[in-house]
């Protein structure tokens, strides 16, 4: 999460404003992207090219005169209830490159609408009915369409139930999994002028970071490529289960989702992606093979080969880049440290900690005598 982070920052965004448009999909898409990813990949070039399109336009320029923009495109597998929700988190360019020569210049994209937004989406989704009734796999029905895919594997059977938020092993299999409302069911969201919803589908574009914001960037980077479980929000109650906190109350008032162990494990086996599946997208400008992408991503310094891929960010690296936390350097003279143990033993650290505090702590020093106080108060002449 954070070496990909800093890799997105420091390697493939130039220094331009970027927006993050999010789409989501309806409940049977969802298990068909998560078995089929031929699919998503033909999906996800039809969204593609329709939102460059879009971005484009909104630069002033035309793809026919050899404008592009460029994207990146994290695929996330799962949702806030460890539920199987294949969804498309897509960080623009806000604005287009136009080329002359070799030097390329960037135009800023004037900020969409609502009524343009829910025009893009429109467009997007009768574009990925094109392409499933032309794969076979949508049937086309003017009143209920419907898909001709049915769980084949045993894979399929658990990513089917977690989908739907369903028990998929066990005595209980086929029910809702067990939840707790401890808030109110909430209000709707107030409106947001760029979220559009049609038919199951949504995409939210409100997100941007301007040029100078570069660590919110480098945040959002992070959220998007987080690991699906957050373990501070993961617990164990005194029967054994397992229980979820959301990061945010569902709409009906839900907090937490619990789950059996062996349900736990099955939802785990949902979200593990198909082989050779590639959930990072480089889209546009940002494609290996696009001819103008040295002039557009950020240059290596010199004194590295831009051909030999960079080595792993240090544990030391990461605290830095992530919380500000500079261990590598002494705080006195500015020298390099260097790391002699590695402790990880609780009652130790507690230990070492106490003695710094002890002898850092005026309150507990006592003041030394003045010379031959001992002495004196001994009687020793």
């Amino acid at each position: 999460m954070v070496e990909s982070a800093a890799h997105l920052v420091d390697n493939v965004f130039p220094e331009v404003a970027v927006r993050q448009f999010v789409l989501t999909f309806p409940f049977p898409l969802r298990f068909l992207l998560a078995v089929q990813s031929e699919a998503l990949t033909q999906v996800l070039a039809v969204i593609q090219r329709g939102i460059s399109s879009f971005v484009i336009q909104h630069a002033g320029l035309t793809v026919s005169s050899g404008a592009r923009t460029g994207a990146v495109t994290l695929i996330q597998r799962f949702g806030s209830a460890l539920n199987l929700n294949p969804h498309l988190h897509m960080l623009f360019l806000d604005g287009a490159y136009a080329f002359r020569g070799n030097r390329a210049v960037f135009h800023r994209a004037c900020r969409p609408t609502g009524d343009e937004l829910n025009r893009l989406l429109d467009r997007l989704c009768r574009r990925i009915v094109r392409v499933l009734e032309r794969r076979g796999l949508l049937i086309a029905d003017p009143e209920h369409p419907y898909l001709d895919l049915k769980p084949g594997s045993s894979l399929d059977h658990l990513q089917a139930a977690s989908v739907s938020y369903r028990i998929a092993i066990g005595p209980h299999a086929g029910r809702k999994a067990l939840t707790l409302y401890s808030v109110p069911p909430l209000d709707e969201a107030p409106n947001n002028p760029l979220l559009a919803r049609r038919a199951g589908f949504s995409l939210h574009a409100a997100t941007v970071c301007e040029a100078y914001q570069r660590s919110r960037l480098e945040r959002l980077c992070r959220y998007i490529t987080r690991p699906p479980i957050a373990t501070k929000r993961l617990a164990i109650d005194a029967r054994g289960r397992v229980v979820y906190q959301y990061k945010h109350p569902f709409r009906d008032g839900s907090t937490h989702v619990i789950l059996e162990p062996l349900d736990f494990i099955a939802r785990l086996a949902a979200l593990v992606p198909r082989p050779r599946l590639n959930l990072t997208r480089f889209h546009g400008v940002f494609a290996p093979n696009f001819k103008h992408r040295k002039h557009i991503v950020p240059q290596r310094p010199r004194h590295i080969d831009a051909d030999q891929p960079l080595a792993p960010m240090s544990w030391m690296q990461r605290l830095k880049r992530v919380f500000a936390i500079d261990i590598e350097s002494c705080p006195n003279c500015g020298g390099t440290l260097r790391v002699i143990a590695c402790i990880e033993e609780p009652w130790l650290i507690q230990s070492i900690l106490a003695h710094v505090h002890e002898r850092d702590d005026p309150a507990g020093a006592t003041a030394r005598g003045p010379p031959g106080h001992c002495e004196d108060a001994l009687g020793v002449s």
